[in-house]
């Protein structure tokens, strides 16, 4: 699998982010995971936000993985990107000649208030690169297709990786995703098409 950029040049172009920062960007399902599946939204989102608890959580999550004694020095591979975002670009294109063969109106309106006009566009632009050759013509049921071939293509990718590195993505997502248990497919095609979204996302620069 070829990576877009090499690991010295990621670093370079990914900037250091605070314990805070890493706490705060947490997703809630990962924290009640670890800490009490019965913490309501409001209690887990008060917990990210203690400045006295965010070295803990983030120790607790991350297994340890990196020093979090100052900045996170690690680099973000999505450069704060959301990972969800990224991983149904790629699901967009794997598979795209359902997004083009999609015309209908009303499917079109119904497939983009699941994903979004983003995706949707961004598929179909990037449809030589298609990797299913099914085509699926009831929009809900593709909008979860994109969605779970997206996060198992994700998944691969970052399992490419080192731990710490692969964590900072995966702690963003919610618990239950693909992206924890890519198949063979999914690891093949994984590069070539984060090689696009990541190459999209750049022209936005840094969000974070």
């Amino acid at each position: 699998m070829e990576p877009s950029k090499s690991s010295a040049e990621r670093r370079r172009s990914s900037p250091s982010v605070s314990v805070g920062e890493l706490a705060a960007s947490i997703h809630p399902t990962r924290l009640a995971a670890r800490l009490d599946a019965n913490l309501s939204a409001a209690t887990l989102v008060q917990l990210q936000k203690s400045p006295r608890l965010q070295t803990r959580m983030a120790g607790l999550l991350l297994d340890d993985e990196v020093d979090l004694n100052g900045p996170v020095s690690g680099p973000d591979l999505l450069r704060g990107h959301d990972p969800k975002r990224a991983a149904l670009l790629a699901g967009s294109i794997w598979h795209a000649r359902s997004l083009i063969k999609l015309i209908s109106k009303q499917d079109v309106a119904v497939l983009i208030g699941r994903v979004g006009a983003e995706v949707q566009a961004f598929g179909i632009r990037h449809a030589a690169h298609a990797v299913s050759t099914s085509v699926i013509a009831d929009p809900q049921q593709l909008a979860q297709e994109i969605d779970d071939d997206g996060h198992a293509c994700l998944g691969a990718w970052l399992d490419e990786v080192s731990a710490p590195d692969r964590s900072r993505v995966l702690l963003r997502l919610a618990v239950g995703t693909t992206a924890d248990h890519p198949a063979n497919e999914h690891r093949e095609a994984a590069g070539r098409l984060f090689s696009l979204v990541l190459a999209h996302l750049a022209t936005e620069g840094q969000v974070l």
